[in-house]
């Protein structure tokens, strides 16, 4: 188009905007561990992830504190986008720690101040773990309150985790008392008994009764369960997020150590064998004994933080206190920026983690 101031012809263009670059997303699988209030760990990984847009997520599996983790995940995106997720997960914990406020649990002032969470030398701590010895949660507990109820009904839209509204296929993992047996509630199932299932701990509270079964913390049957995954998911990539380290390597002396390591070698054993059933199809597709495509190749990835969880106690899973868990939220964000700096482009080629040194 030309126009003319006097006899000279002038020029105009009409610029088109060049259009933002799409970012393209490589689809992750989470597979989030249980651990009580060290899961503000896992808190912290995936406020990180949810803020790196070239992370899509297609499955989470989890138990116990993982599973609300991911429940409310699922719900802040189904509801509000990655936004929404990371505000829904910060109110959540904020409600655990506030919750917690008037609990015989807390840290003393003199604890607070040495920044000591272990609780170990607690009165409180003490005198709960005193209860739970003699008294089963059917005896102490007549009533059957769980003050992780209604923080959770505050915290997540349950409607919202149906298949046809969450983008988030779910899968939170319980152990079924009567046969041993795990049970994976899936986004059709889920409400809040079975949040509160995946986190039952048989001595702090009642089994969770859903459709005339009884069902304890996840746990121990699968902490958390790579099969949903591996069956139900497009994404061939696996991110474990752990909080149960895998080796200590100094020996437990104390009642209460030795308790927590057989708590971590049990909840660690079934996440072992499903690594071990990995690592065996892995070398079968790479030495070609697998060629027809039957067996599916998975990629695992894993953030850990054993050398800052392994320096807490039994005591401090229960420690809601604000400041402890948002130096473990810190600390899962920073381990999730290192991650993401040193294994991004491996995402969808090959697995980050070492099967054979850390599983086998």
């Amino acid at each position: 188009m030309d126009a003319s101031v006097g006899s000279e012809p002038i020029a105009i263009h009409c610029e088109t905007p060049t259009p933002t670059p799409k970012v393209k997303t490589k689809p992750l699988n989470l597979a989030l561990q249980g651990g009580g209030a060290h899961g503000a760990f896992t808190w912290g990984v995936l406020d990180r992830l949810l803020e790196d847009e070239r992370i899509g997520m297609d499955g989470i599996s989890a138990t116990s504190a993982g599973a609300m983790n991911a429940t409310v995940l699922a719900s802040g995106i189904a509801t509000g986008g990655r936004g929404g997720a990371k505000k829904a997960l910060s109110e959540f914990w904020r409600r655990i720690s506030h919750a917690a406020l008037t609990s015989a649990l807390r840290p003393t002032l003199l604890e607070h101040l040495l920044g000591n969470h272990s609780m170990v030398q607690s009165a409180g701590f003490v005198f709960f773990e005193l209860m739970t010895r003699l008294f089963s949660p059917y005896e102490f507990n007549p009533l059957n309150r769980n003050p992780l109820r209604q923080i959770l009904l505050d915290s997540i839209d349950f409607a919202a985790l149906s298949p046809t509204t969450c983008p988030i296929k779910l899968y939170l993992a319980a152990t079924n008392v009567r046969t041993g047996k795990i049970k994976v509630f899936d986004n059709s199932e889920i409400g809040v008994d079975a949040v509160l299932a995946s986190a039952c701990l048989p001595f702090l509270f009642r089994a969770v009764e859903i459709d005339g079964e009884a069902y304890w913390d996840g746990g121990y049957a699968g902490n958390p369960p790579i099969f949903p995954l591996i069956y139900n998911c497009s994404s061939a990539d696996v991110l474990i997020v752990q909080l149960s380290p895998m080796r200590r390597d100094e020996l437990p002396h104390s009642s209460a150590e030795i308790l927590n390591r057989v708590n971590e070698i049990s909840f660690n054993s079934s996440l072992l064998r499903e690594m071990r059933a990995i690592r065996f199809v892995t070398r079968l597709i790479d030495n070609g004994t697998v060629i027809n495509g039957s067996l599916r190749r998975m990629r695992i990835h894993t953030i850990e933080a054993d050398d800052v969880i392994a320096k807490l106690s039994i005591a401090s899973k229960l420690d809601a206190d604000w400041e402890f868990l948002t130096s473990l939220r810190d600390t899962g964000r920073e381990r999730a920026e290192q991650w993401l700096d040193a294994h991004f482009d491996r995402l969808g080629v090959e697995s980050t983690v070492d099967l054979q040194a850390v599983y086998m």
